[in-house]
């Protein structure tokens, strides 16, 4: 068995040297590196991290997108004795400065101008920070500061020590244990600063072992890397399994050429967060409208025939042959040319974390034949810890734990987990490790309870589950999934917490709503013009309306408005990972909280907002108070829904 990662590496290279392992595209070809060349990067680089004066224990910051870089230099790190430590390529400096002083990095590696402002705008306060290495050097010519230095270089000073001393590497990599740390991964930090997690080499193994016995991966398998390699479910899947396993990762041109990119690899493992596959769900239901007549006929006709499927095969009974019959039909009549559409013909596992997904997403893609599986679990567990499997799926759960983990439910309801895989603490930070994991068992923070096939249902995180004013207890999660399905809301912000009833702070899908004004003729200049438009309001009255249909009547939303902006990370409403940092938000927007609560028909608000480049702009606006209608007019049913509601 090997017990480190660059074990896995080199074994890989052995058993496989010309096969690929990597592919870039740039300028519209697709690169690859093979298995040999990878492990010569590793070499270089961490041989040329040695010669810039890198040592055994030193912190390697990495800031970026999804590169091969990346991958080479959290491996070269490792080999040289050191542990690298993920940065968010979004984060703003005073965060990458936050990770990179935590931490203690000695060096880091950005990607391009961008990142290597964001550090050199922190020198002053990085005193530890020796070298900055990238490797894009666009915009870089005329930098001139002693600290930075190209990757390239790095690995050309790496080859020259190779040459020199052609076994250190070997020894280094055989010197290399399964109780050495391999990675700080830090949290989304929704309810504070994120915390560092430290992940050994021995546990990342195990896990992906127990993972593979759960949801099999094979060398054949093509993966689309994507999502931002410090979330350790990217990590998991993009670095640790294929070095497990040999199946080859695939790095998109750019964010902007993401999808067509995927569409172009049709990969057979997908991974993504909620927002993503809620984002896909509503492109897909918007884009339909504006369909040819033929198109829209066949979308409202066969998708319900998708959903029906769905709801068959999550309460695990056989379908009618009546339905099955149909089934094949709106597979060839739609399902197939959507799928392959989206660049999903092969995918065999389709996973979703970080947050919950709605019930009805979910239906929505095994409706279309998408293998959709929810899966659970932390940094602190070194990733994943429940999926479900191929015949289990349920749109209500996270799947049953893999094989090694032990969970059970505390008396508050909290989720506890055991398992050889958890983390072995937060960097610089015992007593909330202490506070993390007592007896052995990881405290989640999470609420929640097993079914009677044990399979876990997550409600909300312990700290956000409220109370209302009547007694009756809700998930704002819970709510707020559901207003994410519709295609006109991106973003909701529920609250009722020793209240009456409950409303909602709600941010509008600015494509999709914009879409449908110029649909309808509404003309609008920005955001927050748009979002102030009764009709828009109207719009999404109505969804909210259908969201209260499949809620208790005591925790249905009463009233709501909608927010001048979206929420965004960088103005702390959000994590890195898309979580809402709810005590937060909840203190940023109290004045509009107050008034969905009062007996004025709107709220004056002033606030700021940055954009993207820094500048910063006043807004002055009335958002309007709706309260919502008890009932609208039902919409009328299309296609054969309604018939098979009848059986």
């Amino acid at each position: 068995m090997k017990h480190t990662l660059p074990d896995l590496l080199v074994q890989n290279a052995r058993l496989r040297p010309a096969a690929d392992a990597i592919r870039e595209k740039e300028y519209g070809i697709w690169q690859t590196v093979s298995w040999a060349e990878y492990l010569d990067h590793v070499r270089d680089f961490s041989l040329g991290l040695l010669e810039l004066g890198f040592q055994a224990g030193d912190r390697l910051g990495i800031i970026g997108d999804g590169r091969p870089e990346w991958l080479y230099a959290e491996l070269g790190a490792q080999v040289a004795g050191g542990i690298p430590a993920g940065i968010y390529q979004d984060s703003v400096a005073s965060e990458v400065g936050y990770i990179l002083n935590h931490c203690g990095a000695s060096m880091v590696v950005a990607e391009d101008q961008e990142q290597v402002d964001k550090v050199l705008s922190l020198k002053a306060d990085l005193p530890r920070l020796g070298k900055i290495i990238y490797h894009d050097p666009k915009g870089l010519r005329h930098y001139d500061d002693p600290m930075l230095i190209d990757f390239r270089e790095v690995e050309a000073l790496g080859r020259k020590k190779y040459g020199s001393e052609p076994d250190l590497f070997a020894k280094r990599v055989e010197a290399l244990t399964e109780e050495d740390f391999a990675f700080v991964g830090y949290t989304s930090g929704t309810t504070g600063k994120p915390k560092g997690s430290l992940l050994k080499h021995g546990r990342i193994i195990r896990m992906i072992e127990q993972l593979q016995k759960a949801d099999p991966k094979y060398p054949t398998d093509e993966y689309v890397s994507y999502l931002p390699l410090p979330w350790i479910v990217e990590q998991a899947l993009c670095v640790y399994s294929p070095l497990y396993t040999g199946y080859r990762v695939n790095f998109p041109e750019s964010t902007r050429t993401n999808m067509s990119d995927l569409r172009e690899i049709a990969p057979h493992i997908v991974v993504a967060p909620p927002r993503v596959w809620e984002g896909i769900c509503r492109q897909v239901m918007v884009k339909h409208l504006d369909a040819g007549i033929l198109k829209k006929a066949l979308y409202r006709v066969f998708a319900p025939v998708g959903i029906r499927w769905a709801e068959f095969k999550f309460s695990r009974k056989t379908p009618p042959f009546w339905l099955k019959v149909l089934y094949g039909i709106s597979t060839l009549m739609l399902f197939r040319a959507l799928r392959d559409r989206l660049g999903f013909p092969r995918v065999r596992t389709a996973l979703t974390g970080g947050a919950s997904l709605g019930p009805e997403v979910f239906k929505f893609f095994h409706g279309m034949g998408v293998n959709l599986k929810q899966i659970y679990g932390q940094t602190e567990a070194t990733g994943i810890t429940t999926i479900h499997r191929d015949d289990e799926i349920n749109s209500d759960t996270v799947g049953r734990p893999i094989p090694g983990v032990e969970m059970q439910i505390s008396p508050d309801g909290e989720i506890l987990t055991k398992s050889p895989y958890l983390f072995e603490g937060y960097l610089g930070d015992a007593k909330a490790t202490d506070e993390t994991i007592v007896g052995g068992w990881l405290h989640s923070g999470d609420a929640g309870y097993f079914t009677e096939d044990q399979q876990l249902i997550v409600i909300d995180r312990v700290k956000d589950l409220q109370s209302m004013s009547t007694g009756h207890r809700f998930s704002p999660m819970f709510i707020e999934n559901m207003l994410k399905f519709c295609p006109y809301i991106i973003d909701g912000i529920v609250v009722g917490e020793g209240r009456p009833w409950t409303a909602a702070i709600i941010c509008i899908d600015f494509n999709n709503t914009g879409k449908w004004a110029e649909d309808h003729r509404l003309g609008y200049t920005t955001y927050a013009d748009l979002a102030s438009k009764p009709e828009i309001c109207d719009l999404v009255e109505r969804e909210v309306v259908r969201v209260n249909r499949s809620l208790p009547i005591e925790t249905r939303l009463k009233r709501f408005l909608l927010l001048y902006k979206e929420l965004d990370p960088d103005d702390e409403e959000l994590t890195r990972t898309r979580k809402l940092r709810r005590g937060f938000v909840h203190q940023k927007f109290a004045r509009e909280i107050e008034a969905l609560y009062g007996d004025e028909p709107s709220v004056f608000i002033e606030s700021a907002i940055r954009y993207q480049d820094g500048r910063t702009t006043k807004i002055k606006a009335d958002l309007e108070i709706r309260r919502v209608r008890e009932a609208l007019p039902e919409e009328k049913k299309r296609g054969l829904l309604s018939i098979f509601r009848k059986h």
